[in-house]
């Protein structure tokens, strides 16, 4: 059985993991999912990463899995333990010495106006779900987004990345450009909106087991 470590992306918590969570658990997989300090206007990228790490403690058979921002957090985590697998999910790919906040004029995705969150990230959630991940949304500190991303090369772990076909916010085409771009693999890809763990638990759980 495997170690899932789930890593949110900005403004979100470790909460949106909670249905892949029990589905994971149900299969007998461990799960490690953590708040990253996000709003800690003294936090960094290495502090984000180190957040995980603490979390992780002793255990082993890890697959790491970071959502859309916490694509500039998963490689530092396996950087800094040995993990069987990294899969980016929606994933933003960092390249050496790229601040976050500079990713999207780097990558020509630019940035959107966010008039509508649930219908540009969850317009295929439940309608009370959606509505309790947007209450749980947080801020987002300016050091970690304006910090150079520090590694000079991807860490020595096998990499998938999963694109959402669905997703209003990275669309499919984008995604699929990037990862060849940016990893040099093609993307696999799920039926799904941006936050497909809280759309599509089950087919999420699936296809993660499937990479085992």
């Amino acid at each position: 059985m495997a170690t899932f470590v789930l890593i949110h992306g900005g403004g979100g918590t470790a909460w949106q993991w909670h249905l892949l969570d029990a589905e994971l658990r149900e299969r007998g997989h461990d799960v490690v999912a953590v708040d990253l300090p996000t709003e800690d206007p003294d936090a960094g990228l290495g502090d984000y990463a180190d957040s995980v790490v603490q979390a992780i403690g002793e255990r082993a058979g890890l697959v790491v899995v970071a959502h859309s921002w916490g694509g500039f957090v998963g490689p530092l985590v396996c950087d800094r333990i040995k993990a069987d697998l990294l899969v980016l999910l929606a994933g933003m790919v960092p390249v050496h010495g790229e601040p976050p906040a500079d990713w999207w004029e780097n990558t020509g995705f630019g940035m959107k106006d966010i008039d509508d969150a649930v219908d540009l990230f969850m317009h295929d959630v439940p309608p009370g779900l959606a509505a309790e991940a947007s209450r749980r949304g947080r801020t987002h500190a300016e050091k970690a987004l304006a910090e150079p991303w520090p590694l000079e090369r991807w860490p020595d772990v096998p990499t998938r990345f999963l694109l959402c076909r669905d997703d209003r916010w990275f669309p499919a085409d984008f995604m699929r450009a990037m990862a060849r771009e940016r990893l040099g693999v093609e993307a696999d890809e799920i039926d799904g909106s941006h936050s497909v763990m809280l759309s599509r638990p089950r087919e999420l759980a699936d296809r993660l087991e499937s990479y085992l």
